[in-house]
């Protein structure tokens, strides 16, 4: 494999480094800044920028798989169609060539709007309510109409990731710490969420997958209602029990079923949020490792 990951932050370098666990594979991060201290042993660092077509000359040739995991520096309607539509166009005609075998693309279980109680997977329609998921589900059908796929060595693969939660992304629990967190009623609002290591491990298993389908829910196994997850993370976090209130603005309702991703055989390290957010607060607990006598200070 020869990897080119478009966007390669957090879950972007959790990915490259659960493919390169196999000597053989080769990993090119594209970010639009130099990464400082970089290890040119691991990822091949590549400065560009995805709404400039013409900073894509340098990719490396020959790239066998591609994954879109890019972010907008604004969250509006402009900027996601820059990044998802445009830069996502300008990557393809970029890397097209006879040995591409896959592209991944990162989009949102956003795309389907508010369902309530309602199970949704991969077959139910897709109604969004926002402009983030609107913009998303027309990348998705660009990436797949975009006729890259048009041979049988070739797919285009779109994973639907839930909320991303795990190290440096404690927002919710700081916020639960803090008191400042409000929940509707038990049984009104359903959340849904997956670990990022388990999120980058769901994008290798893709990755390296001979026949995937052309679309993923990328979810945990267990979808609660957001009081519940509220008010047990509180728990865990040493926080109040979240006071009444209304669901944050553009957060839909719905049940992710992802046993079409589960049925390809991946195991999660963490099938409920409960338990994923209990080791992450384990894990900030623990007391920093001592320093040997012989380090140099400062």
């Amino acid at each position: 494999m020869r990897l080119l990951i478009a966007g390669c932050g957090d879950l972007g370098q959790r990915v490259a480094q659960g493919v390169l666990d196999h000597p053989a594979d080769q990993v090119w991060g594209l970010r639009r800044h130099p990464v400082q201290n970089a290890d040119p042993d691991r990822i091949h660092w590549v400065t560009a920028d995805l709404l400039r077509p013409e900073t894509l000359q340098n990719i490396a040739p020959d790239i066998t798989h591609v994954l879109f995991a890019a972010t907008p520096d604004a969250r509006d309607e402009q900027g996601y169609r820059d990044l998802y539509l445009h830069g996502l166009q300008h990557l393809v005609q970029a890397v097209r060539s006879p040995v591409l075998e896959r592209v991944v693309f990162i989009s949102s279980t956003a795309v389907y709007g508010d369902h309530g109680d309602a199970w949704v997977d991969e077959n139910t329609l897709a109604a969004p309510s926002g402009f983030n998921g609107r913009v998303m589900l027309e990348a998705e059908q660009w990436l797949e109409q975009s006729g890259l796929d048009s041979t049988g060595s070739m797919s285009t693969v779109s994973l639907r990731l839930s909320g991303i939660y795990g190290p440096g992304r404690t927002y919710l629990l700081d916020r639960l710490r803090r008191g400042m967190a409000r929940a509707p009623a038990e049984g009104v609002h359903w959340a849904n969420r997956i670990h990022i290591d388990d999120a980058a491990a769901a994008v290798v298993h893709i990755l390296r997958m001979p026949c995937p389908q052309t679309l993923y829910l990328v979810t945990d196994d267990t979808p609660l209602p957001m009081r519940t997850l509220y008010e047990a993370l509180a728990r865990l976090a040493g926080g109040p029990v979240p006071a009444l209130g209304p669901v944050p603005a553009a957060v839909s309702s719905k049940r992710l079923n992802n046993a079409r991703l589960r049925a390809t055989g991946l195991d999660l390290r963490w099938p409920d949020s409960r338990a994923g957010h209990a080791a992450l607060i384990l894990a900030d607990d623990q007391p920093a490792a001592p320093q040997s006598g012989n380090q140099a200070s400062g």
